[in-house]
This record gives C-alpha cells, structure tokens and sequence, in this order.
C-alpha cells in the first residue's frame, strides 16, 4: 500500500518546552487517519510541521514523496488544508472567497458544487463575516477541497456544528474517501473519530500513547467504549467516585 504521509522523528519545542519529540508514523493512500489529545498535546502543532508551516527542529516530513519546504509549490496543488483558525477580510464575499482560491490551482473542483455539497449555495452573496460559526467551518472545508486534493488536513472539522450538519459532512467525507482522498484529521469527538477513521494516534506528552485502529485502542483499554479507552489513555479519566 504505497504511503501518502511519512513522518520521522519530528520534533519541536517552544521555549525549551518540548510540544512534540522524535514521533514517527505514516498514512496510506485513501486512509483516514485521526490525531488524538488533549488541548495542549501537540496536534496542530504536528500538523503545521508535518506540512512545512511551521519549522520542526529535527526529523522529516513527507507528502506524496515531496518535502513541504523544498517541493512546496508542488505539493500543494494535490493538499487541501482547513486550519482550525483561518482569517478572511471581513469585506470579502463567500463567491469572492472561492473565486480567488480557485485561481490558485490549475486543477480545481468547481465550487459551486461543493458550496451545494455543504448546504452552503444560498450563502454565495453573503459576507464571509456573516456567517455562522458553523457556515465559516463549513466554508472552510469547502475551500480545503478546491484544490482537488489527493490529501486533506482537516483539524477540529466539526467544531460549531449542530449534529445534522456534523452528520452531512461525516458523509460527504466518507464519499471522498471512497474516491480515494486521503484524509488526516484531528478532533475531540470520538463518535466523529470512530465513525470516519481507519486508524489513530493518540498524542501526550509529545508522543504517541497508541497507535492502530479504534478497536485495538479499546481492546487494550479496560473500557468498552473509544472515549473512555481515550482518556485512560492520556490520562484523564475520572478516578473518584463522584
């Protein structure tokens, strides 16, 4: 199964605080793989050095076989990114978003059928600034898939979103995945996590505490359930009896 992402011994500090240290993984073609933790953990952090956005002090990141520093223009005509943080001109129209993101690629999907994917058409004259929290992280999925990616990175997809909406994009992503996508995401939900992914990692102290499918996380937890098996596995778990 050829790899889309390989990662090796990536690390990064802030301050001589270690957020991430020498922690490896790979992700194969038309995976969903999930990054796990705690606020604090790493998670954006590994994202941001895993695509060249932000400098790792030592180790290797692949996509696709090129190096997000030296192949970037390369690279990211085939990755589509959604950040969980995106900043837009409050002025600028959801069309005028999309129009100036389509210019960038020499491939892109047609964003009016994606903005009709994500229930998003009859939001093309408004203002980006008006939308709501869960229309903006709608909008920036749509954006992530202009590209026509044969990667996304999607961290805190849901965030904002009322349970329909969640449900909608689960299944629109589980029919790019079908097509092929290869999907790395980072979230809180667990019903999300078990419902989209192939495998996880699941992130403390700068490392992973497990990695594998959401079976084997539970399996080796003496939980049955993945968000009890999450938080014996960082640490979080209730340990009284209130």
């Amino acid at each position: 199964m050829e790899e889309t992402i390989q990662i090796s011994g990536l690390s990064k500090s802030y301050d001589g605080r270690k957020v991430i240290e020498n922690l490896s993984f790979s992700v194969t073609a038309g995976e969903v793989f999930g990054l796990l933790g705690a606020n604090g953990a790493g998670k954006s952090t590994t994202i941001e050095c895993v695509l060249g956005t932000r400098t790792a002090d030592s180790g290797s990141a692949r996509i696709l076989g090129l190096d997000p520093w030296k192949d970037r223009k390369r690279l990211f005509e085939q990755v589509g990114v959604q950040f969980q943080e995106a900043n837009y001109p409050d002025k600028i129209k959801v069309k005028e978003l999309c129009e100036e993101t389509t210019c960038l690629y020499k491939h892109p999907v047609a964003y009016e059928k994606l903005l009709q994917k994500f229930g998003l058409t009859d939001k093309m004259d408004a203002l980006v600034s008006e939308l709501s929290g869960g229309q903006k992280q709608k909008l920036f999925i749509v954006l992530a898939l202009i590209p026509n990616p044969r990667v996304v990175f999607l961290d805190e997809l849901t965030t904002g979103l009322d349970t329909k909406a969640r449900r909608s994009v689960w299944k629109s992503l589980q029919e790019l995945k079908e097509q092929g996508l290869t999907i790395f995401l980072s979230s809180h939900f667990m019903d999300e996590v078990e419902i989209l992914c192939d495998r996880i990692g699941i992130l403390k102290d700068g490392g992973f505490v497990f990695e594998g499918t959401v079976q084997e996380a539970v399996d080796l937890s003496p939980y049955e359930k993945l968000e009890d098996a999450y938080l014996w596995f960082t640490g979080e778990e209730e340990t009284d009896n209130e």
